[in-house]
Parts: C-alpha cells; sequence; structure tokens
C-alpha cells in the first residue's frame, strides 16, 4: 500500500509504516533541519510547504502528525483556529481532492476536545468512517508516557472510489467493526462509551505482544541510547532534541500500520467471495 508522509518531520511515520510493509510515494516538511535529516535518512527530498502541495501521487493513504501547539494543554487553546494547528484543513484539502482511501493522523490527547469534533465532521461530511483513541509510548516498551492520540479513518460503502458497490456496506468496514453508536459518536466524540473495533484489536495485540509476532520493537526499550557519546558536543543538539519532541513513536506507527493491512487482505477476501 502507498502512503504520503504530510508533516514528516524526520520520518516517524515513515519508519513505522516501512516496517510494516507500506511504500512511501511522497512527503512534505516546512522545517529545513527536518527536511535534511528526512532527505539523508530515506533518500527523498520532502516537498515544503504543505499549502503548496497539490496532490498526493496516487496514494492510498494520507498520513499527518499536524502540528498541536495550538490543541496542547501548554498553548492558549485556539485548536484547529490556531495559526499552527490551522494547517489541519491543508490535511482536509488533500483529502477532499485526493480521496485516500485510509487516513492516518496523529495528535496530543488534548484534541479530544479541542477539534476532534471538527475533524470528525469534515471525514463524515466527505462518507469517511473513523475510530479514534489514545496510547502511550510505554505501553510499547518506552521508559516514558508520551501519549498521543491516534485516529483512522477509511472510505464506507458510499465513499469507494471506482463505485463498483455502490452503497453497499464496505468489506473494509466489516474487516474493522465498530460499536453500535458508531455513528452518533461522529457527531459527539464525548457521548462515546465503548472503545472502537480497531482499537480493541490493537490493544488486545499489545497485551499478548511476543517475540516473533511480526512487530520490530518487543520488550523494554534500554534506558538510554547506545550512541557512545555524551550531550555536550553533539552537533545540532537544539535541532535533534526539537526533532525527537515533534515525532511520532514508529513502534506505535508499525504496529498499528500491520493492522490495516490485516483489514486490507481481509477486504480484499470478501470483495473477491
Amino acid at each position: 500500500m502507498k502512503f504520503y508522509d504530510a508533516f514528516c518531520g524526520i520520518g516517524g511515520f515513515r519508519l513505522g509504516l516501512e516496517r510494516a510493509g507500506f511504500k512511501c510515494v511522497g512527503a512534505c516538511e516546512i522545517d529545513e533541519y527536518a527536511r535534511k535529516v528526512y532527505a539523508q535518512r530515506f533518500g527523498m527530498e520532502p516537498d515544503g510547504d504543505i499549502r503548496g502541495v497539490q496532490n498526493i501521487r496516487g496514494a492510498d493513504m494520507l498520513t499527518g502528525g499536524f502540528p498541536c501547539q495550538d490543541i496542547s494543554v501548554a498553548g492558549k487553546g485556539a485548536g484547529l483556529s490556531g495559526d499552527r494547528s490551522s494547517l489541519w484543513w491543508e490535511l482536509a484539502r488533500l483529502i477532499e481532492n485526493c480521496s485516500p482511501r485510509w487516513v492516518f493522523l496523529e495528535n496530543v490527547p488534548a484534541l479530544a476536545s479541542r477539534g476532534l469534533g471538527d475533524i470528525l465532521g469534515f471525514l463524515a461530511s466527505r462518507r469517511y468512517d473513523a475510530e479514534w483513541d489514545c496510547f502511550p509510548a510505554s505501553a510499547f516498551g518506552a521508559h516514558h508516557r508520551r501519549d498521543r492520540l491516534w485516529l483512522l479513518a477509511y472510505t464506507n460503502g458510499g465513499g469507494i472510489r471506482d463505485g463498483e458497490r455502490g452503497d453497499q456496506k464496505s468489506p473494509r468496514a466489516q474487516a474493522l467493526p465498530r460499536d453500535d453508536g458508531a455513528e452518533e459518536s461522529l457527531a459527539h466524540p464525548k457521548e462515546r462509551t465503548e472503545r472502537p473495533g480497531l482499537c480493541e484489536a490493537i490493544e488486545a495485540g499489545q497485551r499478548r505482544r511476543r517475540p516473533g509476532d511480526g512487530c520490530s520493537q518487543i520488550g523494554p526499550w534500554p534506558p538510554e541510547p547506545n550512541v557512545g557519546r555524551v550531550a555536550d558536543g553533539v552537533p545540532f543538539r537544539v535541532d535533534r532534541l526539537r526533532c525527537l519532541g515533534n515525532s511520532v513513536v514508529s513502534q506505535i506507527v508499525e504496529w498499528i500500520g500491520r493492522r490495516i493491512l490485516e483489514a486490507e487482505d481481509e477486504s480484499a477476501f470478501f470483495t473477491k467471495k
């Protein structure tokens, strides 16, 4: 499956998804230092400002950890109307113009009360189903919490681009069961009382993780990276710390990516049947 890596930073989404078996067909990032790191690591020069991106090159999926400064509890709470976090609407523009089958988003947990309703409303109006929940890095072996909200949206029966199934229930939706109150939860996320099916599958998988289950990160992380040097004298230390702080945890992305591919395989099975 092909994906476009919006707000790519130093490539956390790409690292996780490529480990899961995806292929990146393009990326964008406005920060100059992060762009250099991404180009050096992946051999691809990202596009610049997302406001100049017009299409996502036939990608099946659009990913994006869009800016959180106006959403975070550490900010002023402007939400999706703020100078930085309003860049979500650039992702919305690409979704509207390019109709990817999947949309994979990440942001801080405060998004649940500072913009999630608007995002879900937009996705529902474009005939996407959506599932979301918060997963901390500590659940994947890290020595810190780093809780983040993860959202997956996927085209439902009326939104399939080829139109072959019309208004029928999409096999993709069958592969990702949701609770009975899903339709209401799109409009009123605070009223949801049950976790969606995919989120349950991810959490259940984490509880039974073991060596050989197909995820590249098993067990606790080492408390410090084995870089063989101290912080003093490390070049671009401030830039590195800022990029790491803005990056996603690739192990979580990989785990969710593998669940997406499993859903795609099941969808293909139902379609063939």
